[in-house]
């Protein structure tokens, strides 16, 4: 373990931490070009932010512990998956033997798994409603990723996701193969979901149509920003394993010098441009579902990571 690699693991949770709401931003101004809008900015999520550290917390009297825990559970378990996971450099950091990459989807779990729990524990119908639909949503959501990251596993015979990187830069045959391009296709389908683009979320106070927003409308204040905080950096983490592990899997660092290091932010942000720009286009392509067909995207995606496996054991 030397200073450099110290540095760069910091490097990679502090890029986490603070492009996060860049991402949201660009994600919201191309939904707003595209529907012929002006939009506030690609910098308003920190201007949010900003604002909501500064207001007063208000708690519901229903309210226990978990209310005040959801928030710090969910923002601490988003910075530690940076650790594990390539963000900028192509080779394993000191601390990313810490977990697998199934270990890392675990981990976002369980911060969802913790506001889930909040939005019940305030005993509010809206809360209430989030949670439920939130819940149904991850019956069909938390299997597809598990067996996403299972194909992975087989298909580079190793869960460390360094492995499958160079295995996807060194073998172009495997990576244009269909158990990869079922992956990839499967795992663009989780990011939809998990990521709220699918077309029966809605990121406004609709009742009809709130998820996310239902489970956290009972926090304000500096409470609030965290858990917003927290969903821009899982957006983040899905959009950095998708590209630089599956889709993307070059222009890292190969040897963690400060000019590499700043070369794969820059190709780190155009690989996040083209993915956000597909997934906008694919979101606001598609005419607003009922909530009860949102198995049939997730159905699809789970049958895509099942074929993934079975060409795996074939080949």
């Amino acid at each position: 373990m030397t200073v450099r690699d110290i540095l760069l693991q910091i490097a990679q949770v502090l890029v986490t931490l603070l492009l996060a709401p860049l991402l949201q931003g660009v994600i919201l101004q191309f939904e707003e070009r595209v529907q012929r809008s002006q939009g506030p900015g690609i910098f308003q999520p920190y201007r949010d932010l900003w604002k909501l550290f500064h207001k007063q917390i208000v708690v519901p009297e229903t309210a226990s512990w978990l209310y005040w825990a959801a928030p710090i559970v969910a923002f601490t378990t988003t910075l530690t998956v940076p650790i594990l996971i390539p963000v900028l450099t192509n080779f394993p950091l000191p601390l990313s033997d810490m977990g697998d990459i199934l270990g890392g989807g675990l981990i976002l779990t369980l911060g969802s798994f913790m506001i889930t729990l909040a939005g019940l524990d305030t005993r509010s119908a809206y809360g209430g409603i989030g949670s439920s639909r939130a819940v149904m949503v991850a019956i069909l959501a938390e299997p597809t990723l598990i067996l996403v990251f299972v194909g992975i596993t087989l298909l580079a015979k190793a869960m460390l996701p360094f492995v499958v990187n160079h295995l996807l830069v060194a073998q172009p045959w495997i990576y244009w193969g269909p158990t990869h391009l079922f992956l990839v296709a499967a795992f663009f389908v989780l990011i939809l979901v998990e990521t709220d683009r699918l077309p029966i979320h809605s990121s406004t106070h609709i009742e009809v149509y709130m998820i996310e927003e239902a489970r956290i409308l009972e926090y304000s204040g500096p409470m609030l920003a965290i858990l917003r905080w927290a969903s821009m950096m899982k957006q983040f983490i899905l959009y950095t394993i998708f590209c630089n592990v599956l889709l993307f899997p070059w222009g890292l660092s190969y040897q963690g010098a400060a000019l590499g290091v700043l070369g794969s932010i820059g190709t780190l942000a155009l690989k996040f441009l083209v993915v956000a720009c597909v997934v906008v286009l694919v979101e606001t392509a598609q005419s607003r579902l009922r909530f009860y067909r949102y198995q049939e995207p997730l159905a699809a995606s789970f049958l895509l990571a099942i074929l993934a496996i079975v060409g795996t054991q074939l080949s």
